[in-house]
């Protein structure tokens, strides 16, 4: 922001007219040296294109944008004019103030004196003003702050037991949000709520703040004697203009109405929207936003209108102000992106209002570009171009991603997504979305069918995309943006990339790579748009290639021809990995786009053990292939005879073998393969299915079937919630962060909502009994996080008293591998998730198309960390397990039992092979290799040693 100093105040101007008086202002640039000669004759050019006239005798000429090559430097010059000019457009002008500015400074220069102006009295007090000091008195004043009040200051429907955890969990998130800071919460921890009456309460402080805002929070079942909860953060008198609002509906007996209203209707009526009103949004797309030219134009347009019209952000400030009034429309300081909502009340307000988002849809006057062209984010249009990419060498191993294991060999059919072609902008809206309700209809109905012939997880997950298709936000975004002028398939595709995205961004790699879940449903409404249909697959049998194997085209595939899945994306974790699994199928993944170039019909080998495979493979590795494929189906069978067999190595030494499940559910297939308990059991599995944060009751009943099934030896290791990133659960919403998997996740996430860690924990040891469990907090990253989980388990156990409970941490943080000495005194056992410990280590995301290959756990870096945390348990007594994909992985098991771990924890399936490899090992050989192996300084050395051995 430009300083205002006395030398730039020149009083008791005169002027003949408004040309001699813009005459004064240049010359005045010029003599201060900000500007040459030619930048006077460019603010004539500016008020031939549009009056500078702000409102209030206030004038502020600029150049155009071709004009800063005449300044010199950034500055700003004020002239009174008391006896006023008569302004080309008819207004009176007594202050100009003149701009020479070499960006766009003039824009913050004209965000503040719309503050400025808002004031009573001030045009008369600057036009009248007696000394350079009292004009920038008045022009510096700082406007009050304005309170943040916005989607993410809304907690609506927590499973609070009473209104002081209402409270707490509404300063909480102001805290989230940037908005204040410790203090504040403290502040409102030790309060009582205040009454307002209708059942809503107020608490409010000073303290701490660093941005003014409204917090309000509901529950879910509603408390008997609390509607809502608001949590008020002060700072100066920006609150005050919300607050009358607030009592304005106390007073019309509308209170209690907030708890029962969506977010966005609480937002409306909190604004000063009438509940009645017709309401209305666009984006703005002007590139420097709402500044005073188009803020002119959209003030033209709503008094054209006759009717009291009334705009605000979605974003940020709730406060709807008058788009007739200049001053407040600038006010605003809408930016290029940023939502506006109009609102109006009458007969006509329907006509009117789409008027006045017809006319900021075209940029009020100045040249626009559409916001966020779905183009480059179309399916297809950047994925499918495939001919400059060169293919896989012959007969040479390309390395990926062992997604699951067994070997095939096949000719392959890559299955390249069809190319979508429609138009991406309709004038017919309504027609539009006609179209894309009757899509998703269409799409509804074959999932339908699809569940009815599917089984196992295939329909289970067909099941979430049902969900998926339904979800009646995805359907609204995608009206959103064909009101914005986009075609149904436009649209309905930038809906889809926006979520897609986001979920991307979750911190939880296995809830992020749901994203492939997501786009997959997209595609299959787009397909139903533009009448496109997925390439038929050969007759013979084959290793089916894709960019991503969704569970829409496995569940349309006759999976006893599939004998391989090889895909240019995804991780160990993506649903493509998870399917191959489940349906018994060798799978490699992340393999990169060149094998998008595999010509059809070429044989190749997929080795889904190594996570490599060899197109056209000479005939001497193609026999070498068919044996280890028999010899394979030897093992398997033979291990599967013995899977109720314990894991001793040839010199009696006892490796627990358990089954990670992502469902309560598969217990009992986990059991009757041979699972000796469950060593990591995904509880945030339960969350997800529900709308709600799920109720004692509800999780007791899902924890207690795998007890059942496990029986009364049989431990379950339990991994408490682990969510986190942008918004991973709609009722628990979590401000966008730059990094989220570096941000708030796992134990951090849950320990600003104890509440319901709490709830979980109670559910777990209730559920147990006097059976073994063994609860394990994610993410945790020092002694401190675990002390203050493990405080929750101790005061519930006080109450419950459950006889069989162990309480540990998973290592997925190097941190916590470093700390394991002092971690080790206090837990009672370790779980080493290789999946994140490995990419945290070695900086790569293992969901990386370029660099998901070498995300490899058996990286020395990571066996260094491994073998730090095992001996560092071992020394206190403390077991270690290892539940990540590592511990399925044929080569990593003797270094694994070698490093000493004492449990691993494998998919299901993968239990009998894991217990035969085990007990063909020696602990004494074991142990030498992973000696010789942490020597080595990369994976690559330590897979090539691996396969030597």
């Amino acid at each position: 922001m430009l300083t205002l100093t006395q030398d730039a105040v020149s009083l008791g101007r005169t002027a003949t007219d408004w040309r001699d008086a813009l005459t004064q202002a240049g010359q005045s640039l010029v003599d201060a040296g900000l500007a040459e000669e030619g930048y006077r004759d460019a603010l004539f050019d500016r008020e031939n294109q549009s009056s500078t006239y702000l409102g209030n005798g206030i004038a502020i000429p600029h150049g155009t944008q071709d004009s800063r090559q005449y300044v010199k430097k950034t500055g700003v010059r004020l002239l009174q004019f008391p006896g006023g000019v008569d302004w080309h457009d008819g207004a009176r002008v007594t202050l100009i103030i003149t701009i020479a500015a070499q960006s766009d400074e003039h824009l913050d220069i004209l965000r503040s004196l719309t503050h400025v102006l808002d004031r009573d009295g001030v045009a008369d007090q600057l036009s009248s003003a007696s000394s350079p000091e009292a004009v920038i008195n008045l022009l510096s004043k700082e406007p009050a702050l304005p309170t943040r009040l916005d989607q993410d200051t809304l907690l609506v429907g927590l499973p609070a037991r009473d209104r002081l955890e209402l409270a707490t969990a509404a300063a909480a998130r102001l805290r989230q949000i940037g908005c204040v800071d410790e203090l504040f919460v403290a502040d409102i921890l030790d309060q009582t709520p205040v009454a307002l009456g209708q059942k809503l309460w107020l608490v409010r402080s000073r303290h701490g703040v660093k941005q003014p805002a409204l917090g309000f929070a509901t529950s879910q079942p509603p408390l008997s004697d609390t509607a809502g909860v608001f949590c008020l953060a002060e700072h100066g008198d920006g609150h005050v203009p919300l607050m009358e609002r607030l009592i304005g509906l106390l007073e019309d007996g509308k209170g209690e109405e907030l708890a029962r209203v969506s977010p966005q209707q609480i937002l409306a009526r909190l604004s000063g929207e009438s509940s009645d009103a017709e309401t209305a949004k666009v984006r703005v797309r002007n590139a420097h936003g709402l500044h005073a030219r188009p803020a002119k134009q959209l003030v033209q347009v709503a008094r054209e209108q006759g009717i009291e019209i009334k705009v605000r952000l979605m974003e940020g400030d709730a406060n709807a102000v008058s788009a007739t009034s200049l001053t407040k429309v600038i006010g605003l300081g809408a930016r290029r992106g940023q939502m506006l909502v109009f609102s109006a009340r009458g007969a006509t307000a329907a006509a009117a209002l789409d008027t006045v988002v017809e006319a900021v849809r075209g940029g009020l006057g100045e040249v626009v570009t559409p916001l966020d062209d779905t183009s480059a984010a179309r399916p297809s249009r950047n994925k499918t171009r495939y001919t400059p990419v060169e293919p896989p060498a012959p007969d040479t191993a390309l390395a990926a991603v062992a997604a699951s294991p067994g070997m095939a060999i096949a000719p392959v059919f890559v299955m390249r997504l069809p190319d979508f072609k429609y138009e991406e902008h309709s004038s017919d809206a309504a027609g539009e979305r006609e179209r894309l309700s009757n899509a998703i209809d269409q799409a509804h109905r074959q999932l339908e069918s699809l569940i009815d012939h599917a089984g196992g997880e295939v329909a289970e997950i067909l099941s979430m995309h049902e969900e998926m298709v339904q979800d009646p936000e995805l359907k609204e975004a995608g009206f959103e943006a064909i009101g914005e002028g986009l075609s149904a398939e436009a649209g309905w595709w930038k809906a889809i990339d926006t979520s897609a995205r986001a979920q991307e961004a979750l911190a939880d790699r296995l809830l992020a790579e749901r994203a492939a879940d997501l786009r997959d449903v997209g595609r299959r409404v787009l397909g139903l748009l533009c009448g496109v249909e997925l390439p038929e697959p050969p007759a013979h049998p084959y290793i089916l290639v894709m960019e991503d194997v969704g569970p829409s085209d496995v569940a349309q595939l006759d999976t006893s021809k599939v004998k391989g899945l090889l895909t240019a994306k995804g991780g160990a974790t993506s649903h493509s990995a998870i399917l191959a699994r489940a349906l018994g199928i060798p799978a490699v993944v992340g393999a990169g786009d060149t094998v998008l170039a595999l010509a059809n019909g070429q044989d190749m080998i997929l080795d889904g053990e190594r996570g490599r495979v060899i197109p056209q493979p000479s005939q001497e590795r193609r026999d070498r292939a068919e044996l280890s494929i028999r010899e394979r189906d030897q093992r398997e069978r033979k291990a599967y005879d013995a899977r109720f067999e314990s894991a001793v190595t040839t010199d009696s030494h006892r490796i627990e073998v358990c089954a990670n499940l992502g469902n309560t559910a598969h217990a009992k297939d986990a059991v009757e393969r041979g699972a000796e308990g469950v060593g990591l059991l995904r509880t945030e599995f339960i969350f997800m299915a529900h709308p709600d944060a799920p109720d004692l009751d509800t999780q007791i009943s899902e924890y207690r079937e795998a007890f059942d099934a496990l029986g009364h030896d049989r431990p379950l290791v339990a991994r408490t919630l682990d969510v986190g990133g942008d918004k991973p659960l709609d009722y628990w919403p979590i401000p966008q962060e730059d990094n989220p998997f570096l941000g708030l996740r796992g134990i951090r996430l849950a320990l600003t909502r104890p509440e319901v860690l709490e709830t979980q924990i109670r559910a777990l040891l209730t559920a147990a009994d006097d059976r073994p469990l063994r609860i394990m907090f994610p993410m945790v990253k020092d002694v401190a996080e675990f002390h203050a989980a493990k405080a929750i388990v101790d005061r519930v156990q006080q109450d419950i008293k459950a006889p069989d409970v162990q309480v540990g941490v998973m290592i997925e943080i190097p941190s916590c591998a470093i700390l394991a000495p002092t971690l080790a005194k206090h837990v009672d056992f370790f779980s080493i998730g290789t999946n994140d410990l490995t990419q945290y280590t070695l900086a790569i995301d293992r969901g990386h198309s370029q660099l998901s290959a070498q995300a490899d756990g058996l990286h020395p870096a990571v066996l260094h960390l491994i073998k730090m945390t095992v001996d560092a348990a071992h020394a206190e007594g403390r077991w270690v397990g290892v539940c990540g994909e590592l511990a399925s992985d044929a080569q990593a098991v003797p270094v694994l039992v070698g490093l000493g771990v004492d449990e691993l924890s494998v998919a299901a399936r993968q239990v009998p092979m894991v217990k035969a490899r085990i007990r063909e090992l020696s602990m004494a050989d074991s142990t030498q290799l992973a000696e010789r192996i942490l020597m080595l300084p990369t994976a690559a050395d330590v897979r090539d040693a691996l396969e030597d051995m």
